[in-house]
């Protein structure tokens, strides 16, 4: 096993946090989770208590993340690696039909959740001169489609923040863009439908991911990388 870590990762209860979240556990390393479900926190606590902590966090309160930051910088100090996932997709709709309200609630979650928790961690990383921060992005971060605009915008704003927050970091640390590929997961569900069966599932993915975002280092820093096949 390699030097255990101490893992920061939002949206740790369903889709690629949980695979995810998984492996790391396995691994050997720590992980501090973040999810909106308390059930969910709580069947993960019962799982992992030995292995992490976990928290019921709207990551898209800012007030609600800087509690939870300031509380993982208490008991673990600065992370070795954070990972930014939790993320929503809009209901498939023309951009002109998507509701104001639903456009700012997938804002607040993928873009300001993801700058909150730079916000409150980066520091006491930079500090320390070391740490990884991976930014969750998509093929929709590259590239667009129909009905999903909202979503788009917002892995597109990630792939800019990162690259520009990777600008400013100092040398031993990493800010990266990291795109899953296509995964069959509840959220490319609802915008495919069944057809998302076609493709890889998240447990299957996280198998060569979370080996993958362990290796990242600061030679990959700005970098807009995908997870291997």
């Amino acid at each position: 096993m390699s030097q255990k870590k101490n893992i920061v990762l939002t949206g740790c209860s369903r889709g690629l946090g949980r695979a995810l979240l998984d492996e790391f556990v396995m691994a050997g390393h720590h992980v501090v989770g973040s999810a909106r479900s308390a059930v969910s926190i709580e069947e993960l606590s019962n799982l992992y208590g030995d292995s992490g902590s976990f928290s019921v966090v709207d990551i898209s309160d800012p007030i609600a993340v800087e509690h939870w930051c300031s509380a993982i910088l208490d008991a673990v100090g600065a992370p070795d690696i954070v990972i930014n996932n939790a993320a929503m997709i809009n209901e498939t709709a023309m951009l002109w039909d998507v509701p104001s309200a639903e456009f700012q609630q997938l804002v607040n979650t993928n873009i300001v959740g993801v700058h909150s928790v730079i916000r409150h961690l980066a520091k006491p990383m930079i500090k320390r001169q070391s740490g990884v921060i991976v930014n969750l992005s998509s093929g929709w971060g590259r590239s667009v489609s129909p009905e999903v605009a909202p979503y788009c915008a917002s892995k597109w704003a990630i792939e800019g923040l990162t690259k520009a927050l990777a600008e400013e970091l100092p040398a031993g640390m990493a800010a990266i863009p990291l795109s899953p590929g296509i995964i069959d997961t509840d959220m490319l569900r609802r915008a495919w439908g069944e057809g998302a069966a076609e493709f890889r599932t998240a447990d299957v993915w996280a198998k060569k991911a979370a080996p993958y975002i362990l290796s990242l280092g600061p030679e990959h820093n700005g970098q807009s990388l995908t997870t291997p096949e």
